[in-house]
């Protein structure tokens, strides 16, 4: 019998503060018991296991980071738009180390559960439309998602791994890389011939 008031948003919940804290690959099911107060075969009344525990936790992240991202991004176009778009990306990683790696590490995540969450699609609408604003079409865009995806990773990976030894503050780079990527985006090479989608 499941424990009153226990459910799979709270063990989810759990999950995730505690990926925050200590590391997404650190996460176990006897912690997120521990946490809880309850007895680690209460779990399982919610969550199938570890995997589908870490799937639950990258299915709200990517709902809490696109809604930060949308909010963010509201009303604005261009480079105010990458801009916000990039610092509220950030600013997750920043502020939610654990689930934001959740986002970025390949997890199984159950098909209905996916068919269900509005984060990841979201997310995607929000990229492509962003980046329509720059006047790009596919292949075009689909390459430009990769890029973005590919520096925005990059950099708060190396930033939350002191990667970055330099006296130069990273702040300072951020804002260099972001004017950088303007200028590419308005300025994107065309798809050479025989490239496709």
């Amino acid at each position: 019998m499941a424990r009153a008031g226990l459910t799979a948003e709270r063990v989810t919940a759990a999950g995730a503060e505690l990926a925050d804290e200590v590391g997404l690959d650190q996460v176990t099911m006897a912690q997120v018991a521990r946490r809880l107060g309850v007895k680690d075969a209460s779990l399982y009344a919610h969550v199938r296991g570890l995997n589908d525990l870490r799937g639950r936790i990258a299915l709200l992240a990517a709902d809490e980071k696109t809604i930060r991202i949308a909010e963010a991004t509201a009303g604005r176009s261009g480079k105010d738009a990458l801009v916000a778009f990039a610092d509220a990306w950030r600013a997750y990683a920043h502020r939610h180390p654990g689930r934001y790696m959740a986002t970025q590490t390949p997890v199984e995540i159950d098909p209905e559960l996916a068919a269900e969450a509005p984060g990841p699609r979201r997310a995607v609408e929000l990229t492509y439309g962003m980046l329509r604003g720059y006047g790009l079409a596919e292949p075009d865009l689909t390459d430009a998602v990769r890029l973005l995806r590919s520096t925005f990773h990059g950099f708060v990976a190396l930033e939350a791994a002191r990667g970055f030894a330099h006296g130069r503050a990273p702040q300072q780079s951020w804002i260099r890389a972001l004017d950088a990527l303007h200028v590419l985006l308005e300025n994107w090479p065309s798809a050479r011939e025989g490239d496709s989608a």
